[in-house]
């Protein structure tokens, strides 16, 4: 009787209660961690019987952002009813999830999100808190994500999408492909999409993969025919015979995004595989830097941050040094437009380094698209500062160069909030694959623009990259290989 008197008056100590199930419904997660969260002391609460009664008070200490206090975010499943007739997509390496926006904007449902980033997941969960979260994706098996999105089966799956961490292709790194754990990662993302067997995937990365060389212990490159390990290109050419020998037609090229209606020049490898005999076509252009072939001309800096509040920007600040430099550019200028007798103290030792250096004390140009925006603003060799005020670009600023919506909170310190955004997909480019997916999955014919130049560089196509990969081969060794595959 006396316990019986003590939970009753320390349950009359709250508001109101929630049950188990209601609690589990207003954070997230299933009935039984809502149990494991009361028996560890995480949540408040008193058992009535065999019954839980969860303090309010508790939960909305617990989850008034999506996220405990120290900004933990568990995995949690789908609490999403998906919609009849829309394509239903999984989404990896998500991020900030420019790409997943990109894909709703063009009617493509995301039913499951995996990052491991924690301040990103803070981001997914603040923005999608019905979505379904995982982490690690090495920590788990496709069942695991099956049950995740609260899919019964795999045919239920239409598309699978990611970005697989770019740090080790990129060329700005130690390039060592699939040697590093994160390569490791894009071996795991291969597994999946193998696994799962969806009707289309989506491979985005940077320029780097084109040229990455790939070296792991894998029979499947014996099946090959080549000798490819430790070749310029040979990771982005084992993707492909990899997907193909899943029975999967692959189309892949290096985009500007700036063609897709980004307000910024970021080139990105794009590739899309579908188990459809016919090939998913090239990307279908929005716009032209002329505005020739009868499309809108490329947008500008000064177009995308018109209209944001002038007492609505978060930034970094710049030291006096480098303060001392910038004051003596305006839009579009860079270290070379300063006088000649300053720029050998203003480089220091990057002065006679070679190349044309263009990001040094770099202020953007109001009537061009910005520079691909990086992971921090401030970095000497990629510098981001507004075209005339003294200071780097804002978060909300780097936020309209990658299209996020104004009302899409990005989570975190200043620091994870730029490299979330940098690290994205820009908006526009993932709703123009969203589209051409779309449209063929429907048999719609996409339009062909003869001659459209999609990046600056050469050979980036899938047809073009394969004969010049394969040439290499023809070119250094008079051996007649006996190749698996057709070419």
């Amino acid at each position: 009787m006396e316990g019986t008197y003590f939970s009753f008056a320390y349950e009359m100590q709250f508001d109101s209660f929630l049950s188990v199930y209601e609690a589990a419904e207003q954070i997230h997660c299933s009935p039984q961690h809502i149990r494991k969260l009361l028996r560890a002391g995480e949540l408040a609460g008193s058992k009535m019987g065999d019954t839980w009664l969860v303090s309010t008070e508790s939960v909305d200490n617990y989850s008034l952002t999506g996220k405990k206090a120290n900004g933990h975010i568990n995995d949690q499943k789908s609490f999403i009813k998906p919609k009849k007739g829309k394509m239903k997509a999984l989404s990896f390496f998500s991020g900030a999830m420019g790409l997943d926006i990109g894909l709703e904007k063009a009617g493509i449902e995301t039913l499951l999100a995996c990052e491991f980033d924690k301040a990103s997941r803070v981001t997914i969960h603040t923005n999608r808190p019905n979505l379904a979260l995982i982490g690690d994706i090495l920590d788990y098996s496709a069942e695991d994500v099956l049950h995740f999105a609260g899919l019964k089966n795999k045919h239920d799956v239409d598309l699978i999408v990611g970005g697989p961490p770019c740090q080790a292709f990129s060329t700005a790194g130690k390039r060592l492909g699939f040697q590093d754990h994160r390569g490791n990662v894009f071996l795991k993302y291969l597994e999946f999409i193998e696994t799962i067997r969806p009707r289309y995937a989506v491979i985005e990365n940077v320029r780097g993969l084109l040229s990455s060389a790939i070296n792991i212990d894998d029979p499947f490159l014996e099946s090959i025919g080549l000798p490819i390990q430790g070749k310029p290109g040979s990771s982005l050419f084992y993707v492909k015979k990899r997907l193909e020998n899943a029975g999967y037609s692959i189309t892949f090229n290096l985009y500007n995004s700036a063609n897709f209606g980004t307000p910024q020049i970021r080139e990105r490898v794009v590739l899309i595989a579908t188990l459809d005999d016919s090939p998913v076509p090239f990307l279908t252009p929005t716009h032209d830097e002329f505005g020739r072939y009868g499309l809108e001309p490329w947008r500008t800096f000064g177009e995308a941050v018109k209209g944001l509040p002038e007492n609505e920007k978060d930034f970094i600040k710049y030291s006096e040094k480098r303060l001392r430099f910038l004051r003596m550019l305006g839009p579009g200028q860079n270290w070379r437009d300063l006088p000649k007798e300053i720029q050998p103290e203003a480089m220091g030792k990057s002065y006679l380094l070679g190349g044309g250096k263009t990001g040094f004390y770099r202020r953007l140009d109001w009537d061009r698209p910005s520079p691909t925006v990086v992971t921090h603003p401030t970095m000497p060799a990629t510098e981001l500062a507004h075209p005339e005020e003294d200071r780097p670009l804002s978060v909300q600023e780097y936020k309209r160069i990658q299209q996020f919506p104004d009302e899409w909170k990005i989570c975190g310190k200043i620091t994870d909030q730029y490299r979330q955004i940098g690290n994205a997909v820009p908006v526009g480019l993932g709703e123009a694959i969203g589209k051409t997916i779309l449209a063929h999955s429907q048999g719609k014919n996409s339009k062909n623009l003869d001659k459209f130049s999609y990046s600056r560089y050469k050979n980036t196509g899938d047809s073009e990259f394969i004969k010049s990969f394969v040439d290499q081969f023809k070119q250094s060794s008079s051996e007649p290989y006996q190749l698996a595959f057709e070419f």
